[in-house]
């Protein structure tokens, strides 16, 4: 068991193989060539353009822009670029095409309109996950592993059973928006804020939730 602060085991299982039970994508369906030009350069990670050709991850980016304004979709892709090098930096297994799709997701409840939902805008951004992932044939556990992250980001700290992907999920978009962690990858957040650039979007983005109040959805489409 690992005895990092964050709780997180490095011997969980890695389930980015397995079958996802969704089509595969076709030759121009979720890669650098057709998402928007802002984003080319974190798919062009090792660690994200390694995962293009997984289905779930490929339906996932063709639901991104959708979902979450462009910044925000920035703020996405960085948040699961940190959270897999920390896990990589710390030896820790877990499911890397789910995680992805849950960091498509994390933030979908604060610009999806619709009535109030028990959770605020993370139990929104759930149950929107969760229906895609219904939607694409993934099975009851792994569903109930990704949406919890998602339920749960918002959380001062991580919850002390939660699983590897709701602890990264967490360490990286808190990263990315406050800087909290970044002892723990030096350098890294500045790097990805240099590739994609979003100036003043912990600012905007934390002003965004605090109107949301973690309550409900706000209706009209965002800027951040």
């Amino acid at each position: 068991m690992s005895a990092d602060p964050h709780g997180i085991s490095a011997h969980q299982h890695d389930m980015s193989a397995h079958r996802h039970d969704v089509r595969d994508p076709g030759p121009d369906e979720g890669g650098p060539s057709t998402s928007p030009r802002a984003w080319r350069p974190l798919l062009a990670e090792p660690s994200v353009s390694g995962l293009l050709g997984d289905r779930l991850v490929a339906a996932a980016l063709r639901e991104l822009h959708i979902l979450v304004p462009p910044r925000t979709a920035l703020h996405s892709l960085r948040t699961f670029l940190l959270a897999d090098a920390y896990a990589r930096t710390h030896g820790i297994h877990y499911d890397r095409a789910g995680l992805f799709v849950a960091t498509a997701f994390h933030d979908s409840g604060l610009t999806r309109g619709g009535a109030s939902l028990r959770g605020g805008f993370p139990g929104r951004s759930a149950a929107l996950l969760d229906r895609f992932l219904a939607g694409h044939g993934v099975d009851d556990v792994r569903r109930a592993a990704l949406t919890r992250a998602v339920r749960e980001h918002m959380r001062p700290r991580p919850a002390r059973h939660a699983g590897p992907e709701a602890r990264l999920l967490h360490f990286g978009a808190w990263l990315d928006v406050t800087g909290r962690g970044g002892r723990r990858l030096p350098g890294e957040r500045g790097r990805l804020a240099a590739l994609a650039p979003t100036p003043w979007f912990a600012l905007s983005f934390s002003a965004r939730v605090a109107a949301c109040g973690l309550r409900r959805a706000l209706p009209s489409p965002p800027t951040v």
